[in-house]
């Protein structure tokens, strides 16, 4: 076996352009390959990470209804047991009650639809990071009375800006209108323009003054010791209370969780494209290399090298100029993945397009040793499959023929 390695190892370099140009080849598509399952994996981690830690948590409560409809008076029925039963339980880290409807804003410029979300600030600040997306003023720890905080979109669309009043009108529980007066205390900005334009967030106690003669809270979230825990959490919570439903963030974002789920397919596929590509450039070299040596292979079969060791032999040539190729790109895949993983790759360009769909412009990309070994796999597999017609061709050769024909 190493005498046909090293005789491979020579045979490559006969041409070493042509060599060279194979190997740089792999090396380019297999870095780009690597490089882009790192950033697509870093994007979609980072896009479930800040939804998870900013808004969704990991799991929610709420009653059956209100997604669905919305209405004000579709409320959570003995919020405080739940919440006893959640202070409780080991599994939950920190948990948070929010009241939330639907209404209009009217500013001096004009009226926008809206979702306020009613928030305690204490439990709030410790269950979410939603409060580090302010960009002006404060959070609603302000002490001005009827603080409100507004998305940037929504502020410059209303022309509005810390210290100014707007007035928010909804349905109460009754399905009556009411309106209260609130005062910008501060201006947020989070990954999704669509969501800095649709929501605005106030003290809940002060909501409930204007939306029901008693306490009401919409929705629960929680967030747990391990995302693990998020289905044995709600499977309890749908057990043990009647009239609510909990839901993990799995369920509450669907797809988000195919996003999850396509991840490892994802590695496999762009994998697969690249190499399927670069197939048929081993494909074109092991051909041409072969027509050129056909009265050399016939002799060494006519000298007695078995066919199969003559199959070995080519094979092992493109397994080497592969495994060359693969292991710099891999390298270099590596340390761009690192570097990137620490300063973040920053597309500007597509900063407001991303933003648009909530995505973040600056990417950190990820890869697990895992998909590293995955991606190597596939190198092979592919190189292997590229390499059997050319193998397979050779140890057809006729010695006679072969002769004959040079």
């Amino acid at each position: 076996m190493k005498t046909l390695i090293n005789i491979s190892w020579r045979n490559i370099w006969r041409h070493p352009a042509r060599s060279s140009v194979l190997i740089a080849a792999i090396v380019a598509g297999l870095w780009a390959g690597v490089v882009t399952v790192g950033l697509i994996n870093g994007l979609m981690l980072q896009r479930i990470d800040y939804l998870i830690e900013s808004e969704v948590t990991h799991a929610q409560v709420h009653n059956p209804e209100f997604l669905s409809e919305g209405y004000s008076w579709l409320h959570i029925p003995e919020h405080d047991e739940i919440a006893r039963w959640l202070e409780d339980d080991s599994r939950v880290q920190s948990y948070t009650l929010r009241t939330i409807t639907d209404g209009m804003l009217q500013s001096p410029v004009k009226t926008s639809g809206v979702r306020i979300r009613g928030v305690d600030t204490e439990t709030e600040t410790r269950t979410t990071t939603f409060h580090e997306n302010i960009v002006e003023g404060e959070y609603l720890d302000s002490d001005i009375p009827n603080a409100v905080i507004m998305g940037k979109t929504l502020a410059e669309d209303h022309n509005m800006e810390v210290g100014n009043r707007i007035v928010l009108t909804f349905e109460d529980t009754n399905n009556e209108l009411t309106s209260g007066s609130f005062n910008i205390v501060g201006i947020f900005q989070s990954a999704s323009t669509t969501y800095d334009e649709l929501n605005v967030f106030v003290r809940s106690d002060e909501l409930n003054q204007l939306l029901s003669e008693e306490t009401i809270y919409h929705e629960i979230g929680m967030i747990l010791e391990h995302e693990d825990l998020a289905s044995s959490v709600v499977s309890d919570i749908n057990q043990t209370f009647t009239g609510v439903e909990a839901q993990t963030w799995r369920q509450l974002s669907p797809e988000l969780s195919m996003l999850v789920e396509l991840g490892d397919f994802m590695v496999i596929l762009i994998t697969l494209i690249i190499m399927i590509a670069l197939a048929f450039g081993i494909l074109n070299t092991m051909l041409m290399a072969l027509f050129e040596r056909m009265r050399e292979l016939g002799m060494l079969i006519s000298i007695g090298m078995s066919r199969m060791r003559v199959f070995i032999m080519i094979m092992m040539e493109s397994i080497i100029l592969t495994i060359t190729g693969a292991a710099v790109g891999m390298l270099l895949a590596w340390f761009s993945i690192n570097h990137f993983s620490e300063s973040g790759l920053n597309l500007e360009m597509f900063a407001e397009g991303a933003a648009q769909l909530g995505w973040d412009h600056i990417i950190y990309p990820v890869l697990t040793p895992l998909e590293y070994v995955v991606i190597l796999i596939v190198v092979v597999a592919i190189t292997m499959l590229a390499s059997m017609y050319p193998a397979l061709k050779g140890i057809r050769i006729n010695p006679l023929e072969a002769a004959r024909n040079t």
